[in-house]
């Protein structure tokens, strides 16, 4: 089995008002397909950074990374786009829902990006919200939706393009337990159903129980639970 994403020895630091900031320390992190992998971490420990460098939002300082294969690195920045476009999917902690477009738009809008039209767009959309249990809500506008239904939305729309993998940054962060517990229960069910990987990066321990393997992120490295 190819490894959706395989990264080794990565590096990344900002810098500060005294010097580099070493985030990430030779960070190793293998994902098969299918596996759904939380990372904990204190808040400043880096997660967010590694989820922007295995996104290929940020380029790290040294190391190597493939995804599905391919060396974002080696890639232009057409590619790049697409690569991110077609093989990634991005859920934050903050929805990020266009506000002037319904439900059903907001989720077709990556295959309407990647230059695909037409009904069959339509059709995914609505079964993505179906699976995500917004199939009364496809016409309403973000600020109908609560919070819950709005990550929901946010969770169908990264998975519009059928990406091999879903990086969720603190998706349930703005959430009460009620709707975190379901949106956590929705994405160990959309990677048994779609074999669709996910790596989920929180503060949550709870989150460790809905994973194939659990890591912790400390002095910027990965370590097993």
């Amino acid at each position: 089995m190819m490894s959706v994403i395989k990264a080794e020895g990565i590096w990344k630091s900002f810098r500060g008002t005294k010097g580099p900031i070493e985030v990430l320390r030779g960070l190793d992190l293998t994902v098969d397909e299918g596996e759904v992998v939380v990372i904990l971490g204190a808040s400043g420990a880096g997660k967010s950074t590694l989820l922007h460098v295995v996104g290929t939002l940020d380029a790290p300082d040294g190391g190597t990374m493939l995804i599905r294969g391919t060396d974002p690195q080696k890639c232009s920045e057409r590619e790049l786009n697409l690569m991110r476009n077609r093989d990634i999917g991005f859920v934050f902690q903050f929805h990020y829902l266009l506000p002037e477009f319904s439900a059903l738009e907001n989720v077709m809008m990556p295959a309407v990006l990647r230059g695909a039209f037409g009904d069959g767009n339509k059709e995914k959309a609505f079964e993505l919200l179906a699976e995500v249990g917004l199939s009364e809500r496809v016409h309403h506008r973000p600020a109908e939706l609560s919070g819950g239904e709005q990550q929901r939305v946010a969770m169908a729309r990264s998975l519009m393009n059928d990406p091999a993998i879903v990086l969720a940054d603190e998706p349930s962060g703005n959430l009460d337990d009620e709707n975190s517990n379901g949106l956590h229960s929705l994405m160990c069910d959309l990677s048994r159903t779609k074999k669709q990987s996910f790596v989920v990066v929180t503060h949550k321990k709870e989150l460790i129980e809905i994973a194939d393997r659990g890591l912790v992120l400390k002095d910027g490295m990965l370590h097993p639970i």
